[in-house]
């Protein structure tokens, strides 16, 4: 079997008040995402949502199913959203083929039994990043690439925020049950993301940061606006944000952050902002 898990519990924010720096990385840090010829996932108790990451080097790798969602596929009863972070890759969906570039997504909706991973170059591999949440319907897989994206510029210089957003994997893009995905980009010379920082507390939340250069670091804010802390974070690591938590971010260089929401509502825009004067 190809398919390695774990499983994190829902925590309350009270219990979070509590936690050393240890007991956060452990509830809320995901890592090693990418373990050779390996999909690595990791299941939580936040709207069931996975955080996951396919690393298909020396042949294909099957998306198998595992105990926590207690299904025959792992699909059955959830949709799938990939993006590629690494060389030229293909997913092969119940025998059909989707050609991914990297930065490039695809959509894949509830019941496809068979869903497997390869790399175009084996030098080069892909890397799958993936999100996984409950589906209520089937939906058509559909491929998005850049060029499809719904892109939003925000930010300035002068704030150290000036970035670049596509929406990938969302309803003004392609139908989804609840998944949404999509990628920021900090341009040179801006550091900070999700500023203001927000809660949607109707959503929960998964950033991955990835294109860290090498010997820096991402600097991520989670917490209730008033009693926030930090978990530090490298290259091709990702943190859980529960529904009760605002978020944003900064680093000691640029870099690309993948942000993968499931919840409520499909509403990307419902979120309550905070100020940088109004944290704590």
């Amino acid at each position: 079997m190809s398919t390695d898990y774990s499983v994190r519990f829902a925590v309350h924010e009270d219990h979070y008040k509590g936690m050393d720096t240890q007991t956060l990385r452990d509830h809320f840090l995901v890592d090693n995402l990418f373990v050779a010829d390996k999909v690595q996932l990791t299941y939580t108790h936040y709207e069931r949502f996975i955080v996951g990451g396919a690393l298909p080097v020396n042949g294909p790798l099957k998306l198998d199913t595992i105990d926590a969602v207690k299904a025959d596929y792992l699909l059955a009863r959830r949709e799938l959203g990939v993006i590629n972070v690494g060389g030229a890759g293909r997913v092969n969906v119940q025998g059909v083929a989707y050609d991914l570039a990297n930065k490039e997504a695809l959509y894949v909706g509830a019941g496809n039994a068979e869903v497997i991973f390869e790399s175009v170059d084996s030098a080069n591999p892909a890397k799958f990043y993936l999100n996984s949440a409950p589906a209520h319907k089937a939906l058509p897989t559909v491929k998005v690439g850049l060029d499809q994206a719904d892109e939003v510029r925000l930010g300035a210089v002068e704030t150290s925020n000036k970035r670049v957003i596509r929406k990938l994997l969302v309803n003004s893009v392609v139908e989804t049950c609840q998944l949404q995905m999509g990628m920021t980009e900090l341009l040179e010379g801006s550091v900070w993301n999700t500023m203001p920082c927000h809660i949607h507390d109707r959503r929960m939340e998964a950033y991955f940061y990835f294109q860290v250069p090498q010997d820096q670091a991402v600097c991520h804010f989670m917490g209730p606006p008033n009693e926030t802390r930090h978990l530090w974070l490298g290259n091709e690591q990702a943190v859980v944000s529960p529904p009760w938590s605002m978020h944003c971010g900064t680093a000691t260089a640029s870099y690309i952050f993948i942000w993968g929401m499931a919840g409520e509502n499909l509403d990307y825009d419902d979120m309550d902002k905070f100020q940088p004067g109004e944290l704590k």
